[in-house]
């Protein structure tokens, strides 16, 4: 069943995690634009989060701001049992995320968790939550952030692309469960690099700038009102997809190596360090 299409959250109530600054930030303005009931926002830095705040709030934005761990399941739903209980969530955009930018025996094992715990436990958990009152409004809408890093493997990112393909994968098998349901969308986006500092040193690949953060939500966005499945952006992520199936392996990898240049994209990528992680290159975005 087709899900109805919406033209604003006007009225709504909308949670978005990771809203501190870049996208997150982003889609939160979006929302006190629209004439959200009710904005809320997540982080984990806190400072950051009460200059969000403010910075809605003068958009006019009745916003509600939260530290969240989101690496702590008690944290996620001890929180969404607090935002259900003082009105509930309509619109939830999953928007946190971090990223480890070195090989794979460089990593350390709390890097690892953190990387499956924010970016794919965390979507899941606070989703279970907040669903049995999702469309309860008529109008019920998740936003999944994955990435293009879920469809095609990549060197230096390894458990970054495994969290982003979990978070794709439930995301899209969630819609598909929910099919029936004409006022509850899910949408997954997966984008390929975003300028927000979140993935800085990162290298463009073959007719793939660095995408910028506006565009990005923009789309996400529009999805998400119109309840579209699933985008894959820019459009040469669709190629990469297309190319990925139709060569064999060995001339794939020869593709992605030499031509478009995926398999090199991350090697000079330094990230950002963040002391509310504790740990060096797990950039948020």
């Amino acid at each position: 069943m087709a899900v109805e299409k919406m033209e604003s959250v006007a009225g709504l109530h909308v949670l978005i995690t990771g809203a501190a600054q870049g996208m997150g930030l982003l889609f939160a303005k979006q929302a006190c634009r629209e004439g959200a009931a009710r904005v809320v926002i997540w982080d984990i830095d806190e400072a950051k989060l009460a200059a969000a705040a403010e910075e809605l709030r003068q958009l006019g934005g009745n916003v509600q701001a939260h530290r969240v761990d989101l690496a702590q399941q008690q944290q996620i739903e001890e929180q969404a049992a607090q935002v259900i209980e003082s009105g509930g969530v309509d619109v939830l955009v999953n928007n946190a995320g971090v990223v480890t930018g070195s090989s794979f025996a460089e990593h350390r094992s709390a890097q690892i968790t953190a990387t499956m715990a924010v970016n794919a436990l965390a979507p899941m958990y606070l989703t279970h939550a907040l669903l049995p009152q999702l469309g309860r409004s008529g109008r019920g809408r998740v936003l999944t952030m994955a990435s293009a890093a879920a469809l095609v493997s990549n060197p230096n990112m390894s458990v970054y692309a495994a969290s982003k393909a979990a978070a794709m994968s439930w995301s899209d098998s969630l819609r598909l469960e929910l099919e029936a349901n004409p006022n509850i969308g899910i949408s997954t986006i997966c984008p390929t690099y975003i300028n927000t500092g979140m993935f800085a040193g990162a290298k463009s690949m073959l007719l793939t700038p660095m995408m910028q953060p506006e565009v990005v939500v923009d789309r996400a966005w529009r999805a998400m009102l119109a309840g579209t499945p699933l985008v894959l952006m820019p459009w040469t992520s669709k190629l990469g997809q297309f190319l990925r199936g139709a060569l064999p392996r060995p001339a794939w990898d020869f593709v992605a190596d030499k031509v478009i240049g995926v398999y090199h994209s991350m090697d000079e990528f330094t990230g950002r360090t963040r002391e509310t992680t504790g740990e060096e290159r797990l950039e948020v975005r």
